[in-house]
């Protein structure tokens, strides 16, 4: 009788084998073939809403934060905010995108981002003074970033589920150019939304009780693009990748998670495109800052226009990406010395005021950051997947890369306090990356110096190797 009872379950069993090893074989094919499988596109349009709205929302924020008389401090005080959640729940996320599917893990996160939305339009109904209010606001947006710190990792970790390593480039290449497409489009339409004759028009059609500002009316159709991307969320395939069980101890965690880091700074691969990355997305984050303030005290620009010429950057990181999809992981590195020309390129933004001039600097900028940082992001993960695990080794990625914009938006948030002149800030900004950029450079070859075949291990197809001594 027993017998009888488990047979279905051993040809259930059987059967998912088989259309494991059926799904696994067509993966390789694709593979060998360069051909991107379906399902991976179904990602993309997913990342794409998640990243237009967490983009939209940020100018947003800034509005509402205006709205309410905060001092210009505050405005990278939001972008703070949202990048120290990233911090803080840096430990956990990991093991949260390893514990369930990546769709639903993406699925849960856009849930709590529209929390902080509502939270954003409730500001008011509270009993709090305009400065808690401000504090309201930032605090909202810091939820958003909780949400963001944990769809990250299942973002980039389904990536290394879906691709071979053969395939990582040209599918960060997608990835990251159409985050940079997302971060174009949503600084844009944040600025279109609370333009006045677009909000005077969300706020005829009522789309929320209470609504009655640009900033709100803006927040309402963001929450909206939220629910997009969590339908998309829903249609992601399952990969059948499974890993170990995790720990639910935070303390475990947390050591576990510092063991992790350890890990990929110990690899003499990961250690440079670590380094790089997390570098990058710093600055990237405190110029997103600069450009605001450069477009108002250079330009004469509003946050709405300011917001234009973000996208502009973008455009140009678009252009980058896109070249860069064409570079072997193999010769990822071979990318460095653009870091240390685009420092070198920020130094110009003080001195062009011609709106033309400013827009091909932007681009140019954006363009150097996106040809280097898409193989090292790949570079990375590839890395962090060898070693590690998807989402562990995006938490690690993730904390270093927000550790860096906390401090680096926090440095800008104090020089904007002391009111040192904008352009000084550029130039002191420029000089810092080039220099970084550079000591990374010296760094990769005495790596290599000591490490001939170094390179050899690119393409490793194995994953958790460290995870398993």
């Amino acid at each position: 009788m027993s017998h009888l009872l488990t047979e279905p379950a051993r040809k259930s069993s059987r059967k998912d084998a088989r259309s494991q090893a059926i799904r696994e074989r067509a993966r390789r094919i694709r593979a060998a073939r360069g051909i991107i499988p379906g399902g991976f596109y179904v990602v993309m349009a997913a990342q794409f809403f998640s990243s237009l709205a967490d983009n939209a929302l940020l100018i947003a924020a800034i509005a509402l934060l205006q709205q309410l008389d905060g001092p210009a401090w505050m405005a990278p005080m939001a972008k703070w905010s949202f990048a120290l959640s990233y911090v803080v729940m840096a430990a956990f996320v990991g093991a949260f995108a390893d514990c369930m599917p990546k769709g639903r893990v993406m699925f849960c996160t856009n849930a709590l981002k529209v929390a902080g939305c509502l939270i954003m339009l409730f500001y008011n109904c509270m009993g709090l003074s305009p400065v808690q209010q401000q504090y309201l606001v930032l605090a909202a947006y810091a939820l958003v970033g909780v949400g963001a710190a944990a769809y990250s990792p299942a973002k980039y970790g389904i990536v290394t589920e879906m691709l071979k390593p053969s395939l990582l480039v040209k599918g960060n290449s997608w990835i990251e150019g159409l985050t940079v497409v997302s971060i174009l489009l949503g600084v844009m339409l944040g600025g279109a939304l609370i333009t006045p004759a677009v909000a005077d028009h969300l706020l005829a059609l009522r789309l929320f009780p209470s609504v009655d500002t640009p900033a709100e009316a803006a927040i309402v159709v963001i929450a909206l693009v939220y629910g997009i991307a969590a339908f998309f969320n829903l249609l992601i395939p399952r990969t059948g990748v499974v890993y170990p069980p995790q720990h639910a101890n935070p303390v475990k965690l947390i050591r576990e998670f510092a063991y992790y880091v350890s890990i990929l700074w110990r690899d003499k691969l990961g250690q440079i495109s670590l380094a790089v990355t997390t570098l990058f997305w710093g600055a990237g984050a405190t110029l997103q800052m600069v450009v605001i303030e450069w477009g108002s005290q250079q330009l004469g620009l509003s946050l709405d226009q300011s917001s234009i010429l973000m996208g502009i950057a973008a455009i140009g990181t678009i252009l980058g990406a896109m070249l860069a999809g064409r570079i072997p992981l193999k010769r990822a590195l071979n990318t460095l010395p653009m870091g240390v020309i685009m420092g070198l390129v920020v130094l110009l933004m003080p001195f062009v005021h011609n709106m033309i001039a400013v827009y091909l600097l932007l681009i140019l900028i954006g363009g150097l950051g996106g040809y280097f940082v898409v193989p090292m992001n790949a570079l990375l993960q590839h890395r962090g997947h060898v070693l590690l695990s998807a989402g562990h080794s995006i938490a690690v990625q993730n904390i270093n890369e927000q550790t860096n914009i906390l401090l680096m938006v926090a440095v800008y948030s104090l020089l904007l306090w002391l009111k040192v002149p904008i352009g000084i800030i550029i130039v002191m900004f420029g000089l810092l990356v080039a220099a970084l950029m550079v000591a990374i450079i010296i760094w990769n070859r005495i790596n290599h110096i000591r490490n001939p075949g170094l390179d050899d291990e690119i393409g490793n197809h194995n994953y958790g190797t460290a995870l398993r001594r």
